[in-house]
């Protein structure tokens, strides 16, 4: 940060920690959850992945991250992240690998309606992925950051640091919208287990119900954009923080 004294460097970077974190918990947990399926009813009946209810989270950070470090502190964090996604899913797939212990899968456990199980292999289902998912869980987070990125950047320079709400929401609905088809369409369609691939009108339904989620949760939490903004802002102080912002837009 040749921009900056040491002093102010150093507070920026105590951010930037802070905001990592929040990105990449929440990237990692949404990658290892987001295989499940579940149902909800709002005004209509929606399929969703777990992973959705998190990623909301994942965008907004990197908008902030955006508005406070620009595009290079985004992909700085976003390429980091694949690999720590990469390597949590190597090691998963290793410990699925290993050999268990008797106690552990002691033939006397059972589930709540009385019948046995093999815990052994509920463990592998549940957090041994398919690589269709990996691949398109991968690709989808990297294409739609990049984007979020793009868009962000080309809303704040045509509303000149205006209207926080709309580079900020906006950059998040269309980016969420390409994430939201690529993954399934990858993992579900062309990569999916055979004899287990949905079909293009299920993949259409279940990106839809996820978008549609995701535009309603983007609009729900926009006041957590500005009370975040109103936070970092009061930490690094107006004359610093005005200052990040504009190398961010700069560079």
């Amino acid at each position: 940060m040749n921009n900056f004294s040491s002093i102010e460097s150093n507070k920026l970077n105590k951010i930037f920690v802070v905001l990592s974190g929040v990105f990449i918990t929440n990237a990692i947990i949404a990658e290892i959850l987001g295989t499940k399926i579940f149902d909800i009813s709002l005004f209509k009946e929606f399929s969703l992945s777990v992973g959705v209810v998190i990623w909301p989270v994942v965008f907004i950070t990197t908008d902030i991250i955006n508005e406070y470090f620009g595009k290079k502190g985004v992909k700085r964090i976003s390429y980091f992240t694949i690999i720590l996604i990469l390597y949590v899913f190597l090691i998963i797939y290793l410990s699925t690998k290993l050999t268990p212990n008797s106690y552990w899968i002691d033939i006397n456990k059972i589930d709540n309606t009385g019948n046995p199980f093999n815990i052994n292999f509920a463990y592998n289902i549940i957090f041994l992925q398919s690589t269709g998912i990996i691949i398109g869980s991968v690709i989808a987070f990297l294409i739609a950051q990049l984007l979020d990125v793009f868009i962000f950047q080309k809303i704040k320079k045509i509303t000149k640091g205006k209207l926080i709400w709309l580079r900020a929401t906006g950059s998040t609905l269309i980016s969420q919208f390409i994430d939201s088809f690529i993954v399934l369409i990858i993992a579900f369609y062309f990569l999916a287990p055979e004899g287990k691939a949905w079909s293009i009108n299920q993949v259409l339904n279940v990106g839809f119900d996820n978008y549609t989620f995701k535009f309603i949760v983007a609009i729900l939490i926009t006041p957590l954009i500005y009370l975040s903004h109103f936070l970092i802002d009061t930490y690094l102080g107006e004359k610093l923080s005005k200052k990040a912002k504009e190398v961010a837009l700069k560079n």
